[in-house]
Parts: structure tokens; C-alpha cells; sequence
């Protein structure tokens, strides 16, 4: 099948393609819905236009290269490749983002976006002998993997130079720096701002709408008019919920003419329980949650699942936020009242485990180091919105955060031990043990997983015994010549004797994980006792930790006591116990209501999910480098209604999404354009695309076959150690067909191995902290709902609900979109869908008599007995293939723009 074939064309196999479909595509249903654009970027329009787009950067990627690639480049690349050098080796400099596409005597050092063929990438892999960077010592896997995620991110680089940290000459903030950066909007107290003046004081229907109103009435911009009563149903459930309103729902809504009607809608969508799998989906792209270590071994971390299931938990229990923050950061030094409330603060803790890990890193204190910036970065961009880990080598460059703050906090997390649960073998130095759960806990046991995954185990332990009792025959072979020193046994040995020798090595490895994993479950799947467990913290050694140069384990220098920021410290800052860690006490001082960041970045981003972007545009980065607020009494009016609510989030989502501005309707408008083409101000809900997951749940959805149930475990739950693709592959292919029809937000996330369903749609890197989703519209997705076998099955499955659900052409058709855009065709569109229907019955007709046609003529060369036999029989009934075509115009509206938007 090409690239280019229409939808339509699947099912050629069944018959061919007849001439009248592509002009059908073209004129009908493509023109009605398929012809509705995506939406399109700025810089894809000057791409289209033939204009060059200037070279600007997010934010989160010049925090990626401040944090991570400006210290590597300082320490390892700059000497040779800077104005800093006695001289500019090879004629590359790399301090610049310009003199990297230059290049030096080679050729451009970098393809921006395109690792693999960046000469950079090329010579720190050593790939080619004459072409190795640096010359004395390659870089560590988890360096190279660092640069390449540089270069894929188009190399970031601020205008000013990567050189400029040098230690003769690097800034340092002062007490009064940091006192003069508490005047900074985001470091200041959160203000509970009087109600502003409005010009339509009937336009508000809450005290939030008065602010969006007045940011308008400054601006000389109006609102536009209303979204209709459906559009709104379809908004706010997959808001909500993540999924498209039932026909039933939409029946009920329309029938109720109450002034409570919406009210009733919000209420029903929030007691639901996908409201927890929605929401929480959104906070575990905070929490960067995966079920491996990523980096370059890729370590199964089988028991994440039950962090993920806490979460949705705690989002349809509707757990204050503030005690939802502390339980992930000191759950294990909570009282309990029951054994499962035990348990829930202690799975709460995997926030601080499930981040990525470089396992196979030589070293325990630099794997140790690496960890606890890992968690220092996910605490303060995720709760935080403040990149404190941007000061690991060097002061903040733009922040007031010295790196004596760094190595405050980072003392906290020295001292407290990170229960992720692994041990050593194949590609991993580092082990750690599992929090056992109270034994009287009332705990899902993960016995969703199959007990076909036994097979694969068993393989693959077979396979590592075989090499292991291989290279015992050799070992015993060594031992008889005698031969007693290791180099000289080692010259004794054949290429393929060697390969067999490090071969066992890793085998012996594997067979303790496999049989770790075939520990857990007894033979018919069921989980056993040792499956009652989860990553996650407990207290350790309290320590603080030294100061270290430039951050290089070598450059240690005065021990650092624990603390906290300094410039979001004040009088109410809890002091550190000397006996614990502090994390309790760091808990207590982000959730501390006086903090001025926590209910502002919390509440802004349940406004960015709710109407598409936040009042403060970088999430992430509330920071002297990040956005300023579009609108600054709005913020800190939703932070103080987050906090007279008692932190409840779903209080503070069901105002906003029972306000005037959350009704307002997408439309364009001209007359307002034109006064804010930025559209900086809210005076129209923007469109926009749905997440990878919310579109693949809705086909789950539109074909009737969506599991609402909550599986026990994960696809990924009975994997331990290495986690090799081909391995992965089939054994996802084998255990997850259970978890096919689930919601997606229990589909396996394996770091650098997503779903192909999520990853064509955005899915976040689960190795960083993710406020805000990147929204493409790209021929890939195109392609994927055109041609993925996945879709087709989805598509014959809607075909085949809404053949036995309605009677005749007309019904269905109505009830096809019902279903996929929460409202009836309109008369073209009805037109186009019905012809389409007859057309298609007739061609695959037509195409029978074919073949029929040619089997007959086929016969006739054969026996006279034979052809007797067939010329007596009927020709067959012209049929029409309802479900192929049905199936076709289903997968055409999967398809559709409106389809995968939010109206």
C-alpha cells in the first residue's frame, strides 16, 4: 500500500479499486470533512509559504542544554572547541549555536533534529577511527545519550555563549541578589485582588469571568458569542473525562432545559471514574512516569503500575493537592489510620523512584548524584515550575538559586534511600531493593497479567543456561592445559570462544532476573506473595553533602547544610529535623499555603488543560526566563480559590468549566483579530487537537468495544532486568493483548519503546518533567489512521455497532456522527456518506460478477464435466458489502479534523 492511497483504498484486497473513488474522496466526504485543516503552526505556514522561520527556542529545551549540555560541553568539549582555547582546534567551535552549523574543517558539526547525521554525534560514538572526539577518552554512553537528545531537540543553545561559566570569571549570587529577586511576580505572595470593574457587569457568571472580562475591556477587545449547547457537552467531556459524550448522553443533555442542566453534566463527569484516568494522565506527564529506566540499558521497573494506579486514584478520591504532594515526597513518614492508607503513602513515594536511571554507570557515587538531580529537577519544575537543577555546576544564570541551594536540597535526598528495585546484572551495576506493602493491605495484586508470559521466561533462562554450561566446557578445557594467567588463557581462546565466554557472563545475569520474575507468579500467572510490593523512599543515612566544584564528584569542597531556596524562603520555612532526611519538612514548606509558587503553578495548570493554554504560557518555568502571566490577577485569583477550597481540584475545575469564558465558542473573529492577533487575550476558546490518548480511546469508544474496567498490573509487570526490543516485542505482543481495548493511559510506557498509537501523537518523553504537550498535525498521523491495522479493526468495529444499533442508510449515517462529533450531519454531509454507501455496495457487486465471471472462464479450460457443472448454477445476488463500506466511511471520519479537535 503507498503513502498516498486513499482510506478507502484498504480494502482493495477484497475487490479492486473502482475508478469512481478517488473522485468520490475528492468531491464528497473529503470535501466535507477531511478538507477541514488542522491546525497549523506559525513557522508551518512560513515553511509552507517558502519563507525561513527564525531560529528560536522553547524555553524547556535552553533549560535541557542550561542543566544538562552546558556542563558536558565546559567539561569536556570547550578547551579545544571555543574562544577559551589557546587555539580553535580543527576549526570548531561549539559555543555557539551559528558556529555548530558552520562547522569546522569536516563539514557542519551538527543536523539539527537528526542525531545520526551530525558529525558531532558521529565522532563522540567513535564511529569512525579517524573521526573520535574527545581524542583521550570516549564519553560515557549516558554523555553520548545526553548530546544526542540535544541534537534531536534541534541543539538549543542561548544567544550568549556555552563558554561564558568559566570559574575565573562566574557569577555569583549574592544575599542581596537573592533579596532583590523575592521582587520578582512569581516570588511575591499570592494576593487575593479585588473584583475588577467590567463594561457588561451581565457577561460574568463568576468572579473569574470578571478578570477575563476586564483584560478585554483594557484591550478594547469584546468576547465572542457562546458555543453552542452541544459543542460545550463535547468540550467539556473530553475535558473531563478524555472521552466523546454517548449518543444517550447527548440525548439527555439536549432534553434537559433546567438551568442546572450543565451544572448536572459537570457533576455526573466528575464522579465518574475516568475523570481519575484523565486527570491523572495529565500529572504522570509531570511525574515523567515510565516502567523502565530508559538511557541505554533500559532497565524494567515492573512495579511502577502501582504508582500510576494511585494516582488516578487520588484524582476520583479528589485528595486535597497539598496532601497529594506530600504523600509523594514523604509518604512513608505519615501516620496511617488503616493498613491500605499505609499503603497508599508509601506506593505515593514512587514519584521519587520511577525517574530515568543510567544503571549500567560506572561509579556509585556519580550514579548516586545523578539521581538525586533527577529528583531535585522533577520536584521543583513539576511542583515548583523552577529549574533549581539548572545550578548543579554553577549558580543559576537566570534564576536567583546560588549552588549552595542546589546542594541544600540535594542533602535531603542524600539522605533517604530510593527503594527502586533492581539488582545487579546484564547492564545494570546498580541494585536496590522494594518497599514489601502491609500484609493487610486491600491491594490489587497484578494478576491482569496472562500466564502465557511463563514461556518467554522460561525461554530465555533456557537460552542463558545453554551459554552458561557452553562456556563451563571451555573454562574446563582452560583448566587441563594448565594455563593459569588471565591474558595468556585469554590468547589461548578463539574469537567465538571469547564471544561464548562474555556471552555467559550476561547469561548468568539473566538467569537470576528470569528467575525473579517467574518468582512472582505461580504457574498459572497468579501473582505471588512476592509481588506485593512498590518502588518508592525511605528514610536513610542523614547526611549532608559537600559543595562540589563545577559539579565533578572529584571537586568537592564545603559540606552544604539541608535547607531549601533560599529566595522562597521566609519566616513561616519549617527548620530540618537533624534526625530525618527533611523531606518531610520540604513537603510541608511547597504545600505551605503562603508558598507563593505552588497554588499558582498547580492552578495554572489545570487552567492550561481546561482552556488550552496557561495564563502563565511556560508552565514548567515561572522563572526570571520563563513567561510573564498574561493576565496576573486572574492567576492569583484561581490560586486562592484552589486554596478556599481546600486544595480541591475538582472544585476549582468545575467553576472554571462552568464559567462564561469556558462556554465561550472557537470562532474566529476578525474585528478582534486584528486588535490581538497574538490572541493574548481570551476572547474566544482556542481549538484544540486531542492527546494521542483521548484519540485513541475515542475509536475504543466510537466501535463499542472501550474496556471501562481497571486492569490489574501492567503489559510490562512480569518483565525484570534488561529490557531488549526483541524480547519487549514479543512479549508485549504475547501478555498485552489483554490490555488492547483498556484505556490507553494503562497501555505500557517503556522508555524508548512507546506505543506507536501514542508516540505519532505527542506522547511526552516520560524522561522529563512535561507541562504542556506539543500539539502537531503532521502526514505521519495522516498515514497512521489511513493505513494502521489497528484503526481498521476500530473502524469495522464502530461499522459494525452502528449497523446493528440503527436500521437503514439514514440512521446510521446520523448515528456515525453522533457518535465520532457529537452531532447530526448536515445535509452535504449526509449526501456525500450516502452515495458513498450505494457506490461502494455496487462495485464490490460489480466486482464479483468479476471474478465470478473469470473463475467460470478459468473452468472452461478444464473438464467437460466440470464446465456442465458450473454453467448449471446461479449466477450470484448483486449484494451490497454493508460492512467493508461502512467500515470505509468510518475510518473516514476517524480521520476528519473535527474528529481529533476540541471545539
Amino acid at each position: 500500500m503507498t503513502p498516498l492511497q486513499h482510506p478507502f483504498s484498504r480494502h482493495r484486497n477484497r475487490f479492486p479499486r473502482p475508478s469512481w473513488l478517488g473522485r468520490l474522496a475528492a468531491t464528497a466526504i473529503t470535501g466535507s470533512l477531511l478538507a477541514q485543516a488542522p491546525m497549523m503552526s506559525e513557522d508551518d505556514a512560513m515553511m509552507m509559504g517558502g519563507a525561513e522561520a527564525p531560529r528560536t527556542f522553547d524555553r524547556k529545551d535552553l533549560d535541557f542544554f542550561e542543566a544538562k549540555i552546558r556542563p558536558l560541553l565546559l567539561g569536556r568539549c570547550l578547551n579545544c572547541h571555543s574562544d577559551q582555547g589557546s587555539r580553535v582546534r580543527a576549526g570548531l567551535r561549539l559555543d555557539h549555536h551559528a558556529q555548530l552549523l558552520i562547522g569546522g574543517d569536516t563539514g557542519p558539526a551538527v543536523v539539527p533534529g537528526d542525531p545520526d547525521a551530525s558529525l558531532l554525534i558521529q565522532a563522540v560514538r567513535y564511529d569512525d577511527p579517524g573521526l573520535e572526539m574527545p581524542p583521550r577518552g570516549r564519553l560515557t554512553n549516558d554523555e553520548i545519550a545526553l548530546l544526542e537528545e540535544w541534537v534531536r531537540r534541534g541543539a538549543p543553545m542561548p544567544s550568549a555563549s556555552a563558554s561564558d561559566v568559566d570559574p575565573g570569571n562566574e557569577h555569583r549570587w549574592t544575599e542581596e541578589d537573592i533579596e532583590a529577586g523575592r521582587d520578582h511576580w512569581a516570588y511575591r505572595p499570592v494576593e487575593r485582588a479585588s473584583l475588577p470593574e467590567v463594561s457588561d457587569p451581565y457577561w460574568p457568571l463568576s468572579d473569574l469571568d470578571r478578570f477575563v472580562l476586564a483584560d478585554l475591556d483594557r484591550r478594547g477587545i469584546g468576547p465572542v458569542g457562546p458555543a453552542a449547547a452541544n459543542t460545550w457537552l463535547r468540550r467539556v467531556t473530553f475535558d473531563l473525562v478524555g472521552l466523546p459524550p454517548t449518543p444517550a448522553e447527548i440525548e439527555d443533555f439536549e432534553a434537559d432545559q433546567s438551568p442546572l442542566a450543565r451544572a448536572r453534566v459537570v457533576d455526573r463527569l466528575l464522579a465518574s471514574t475516568a475523570f481519575g484516568e484523565r486527570w491523572g494522565r495529565h500529572w504522570l506527564d509531570v511525574a515523567r512516569y515510565a516502567e523502565s529506566s530508559g538511557k541505554e540499558n533500559n532497565i524494567a521497573y515492573p512495579h511502577a503500575w502501582r504508582y500510576r494506579d494511585w494516582v488516578i486514584e487520588a484524582f476520583n478520591d479528589d485528595v486535597p493537592y497539598d496532601r497529594f504532594v506530600t504523600r509523594q515526597l514523604a509518604g512513608d513518614l505519615l501516620a496511617a489510620e488503616t493498613e491500605d492508607d499505609a499503603a497508599r503513602n508509601l506506593i505515593a513515594t514512587g514519584y521519587l523512584a520511577i525517574g530515568t536511571k543510567g544503571h549500567n554507570q560506572q561509579g556509585e557515587a556519580q550514579f548516586r548524584y545523578d539521581l538525586i538531580d533527577e529528583q531535585i529537577d522533577a520536584i521543583t519544575q513539576g511542583l515548583l515550575a523552577t529549574t533549581v537543577a539548572c545550578a548543579r555546576c554553577h549558580d543559576h544564570k537566570f534564576d536567583p538559586i546560588p549552588q549552595r541551594d542546589y546542594y541544600a536540597m540535594a542533602g535531603i535526598l542524600a539522605s533517604t534511600q530510593t527503594r527502586f528495585g533492581t539488582f545487579e546484572g546484564p547492564g545494570n551495576r546498580h541494585d536496590a531493593a522494594l518497599i514489601e506493602l502491609p500484609a493487610g493491605a486491600s491491594l490489587s495484586d497484578g494478576a491482569s497479567v496472562p500466564g502465557g508470559f511463563r514461556p518467554l521466561i522460561t525461554a530465555a533462562r533456557d537460552r542463558a543456561a545453554r551459554q552458561v554450561d557452553a562456556a563451563q566446557v571451555i573454562r574446563a578445557e582452560l583448566r587441563a592445559s594448565g594455563v593459569r594467567n588471565p591474558r595468556a588463557a585469554r590468547d589461548r581462546l578463539t574469537p567465538t570462544q571469547q564471544r561464548t565466554l562474555q556471552q555467559a557472563r550476561n547469561a548468568e545475569g539473566q538467569i537470576r532476573i528470569s528467575e525473579s520474575s517467574l518468582a512472582r507468579f505461580d504457574e498459572a500467572g497468579r501473582p505471588t506473595i512476592e509481588n506485593f510490593v512498590c518502588m518508592g523512599a525511605a528514610e536513610g543515612d542523614v547526611r549532608d553533602v559537600p559543595f562540589l566544584e563545577r559539579g565533578e564528584i572529584d571537586g568537592r569542597g564545603a559540606t552544604v547544610p539541608r535547607g531549601f531556596v533560599q529566595v522562597l524562603e521566609s519566616d513561616w520555612t519549617p527548620s530540618i529535623d537533624s534526625s530525618g532526611s527533611g523531606r518531610l519538612q520540604l513537603a510541608e514548606w511547597i504545600t505551605d499555603e503562603r508558598n507563593p509558587l505552588t497554588s499558582r503553578v498547580w492552578a495554572n495548570r489545570i487552567w492550561s488543560h481546561l482552556v488550552g493554554r496557561g495564563v502563565v504560557t511556560s508552565p514548567d518555568n515561572f522563572g526570571l526566563s520563563g513567561e510573564q502571566p498574561t493576565n496576573p490577577g486572574l492567576l492569583d485569583h484561581l490560586a486562592t480559590r484552589l486554596v478556599d477550597f481546600e486544595w480541591s481540584t475538582k472544585a476549582l475545575i468545575r467553576e472554571i468549566v462552568l464559567s462564561r469564558t469556558y462556554g465561550m465558542s472557537s470562532a474566529w473573529s476578525r474585528v478582534q483579530a486584528a486588535a490581538d492577533p497574538d490572541e493574548i487575550a481570551l476572547w474566544r476558546m482556542p481549538k484544540r487537537r486531542l492527546e494521542a490518548e483521548a484519540i485513541r480511546d475515542s475509536m475504543l469508544a466510537a466501535g463499542g468495544i472501550l474496556e471501562m474496567s481497571v486492569p490489574d498490573g501492567s503489559a510490562v509487570g512480569a518483565l525484570e532486568g534488561q529490557l531488549r526490543a526483541g524480547l519487549l516485542d514479543r512479549f508485549i505482543t504475547q501478555t498485552g493483548a489483554g490490555f488492547a481495548n483498556h484505556r490507553s493511559v494503562y497501555l505500557p510506557v517503556v522508555r524508548g519503546h512507546l506505543p506507536e498509537s501514542l508516540a505519532i501523537f505527542d506522547f511526552p518523553e516520560p524522561n522529563f518533567v512535561t507541562g504542556t504537550r506539543d500539539r502537531t498535525n503532521v502526514a505521519t498521523q495522516a498515514l497512521f489512521l489511513m493505513n494502521s491495522e489497528e484503526v481498521t479493526r476500530l473502524a469495522d468495529a464502530m461499522a459494525n455497532r452502528i449497523i446493528s444499533r440503527a436500521d437503514g442508510v439514514t440512521a446510521r449515517i446520523v448515528l456515525a456522527f453522533r457518535i465520532c462529533f457529537g452531532r447530526s450531519p448536515s445535509s452535504n454531509e449526509f449526501i456525500a456518506c450516502r452515495d458513498f454507501l450505494r457506490e461502494y455496495a455496487t462495485a464490490r457487486a460489480d466486482d464479483d460478477l468479476e471474478r465470478t465471471a473469470s473463475a467460470n472462464a478459468s473452468d472452461r479450460r478444464g473438464s467437460t464435466r466440470r464446465n456442465r457443472s458450473r454453467n448449471n448454477r446461479r449466477t450470484p445476488t448483486r449484494t451490497p458489502g454493508e460492512l467493508p463500506a461502512y467500515s470505509a466511511m468510518c475510518q473516514t471520519l476517524f480521520q476528519s479534523a473535527e474528529f481529533r479537535t476540541i471545539d
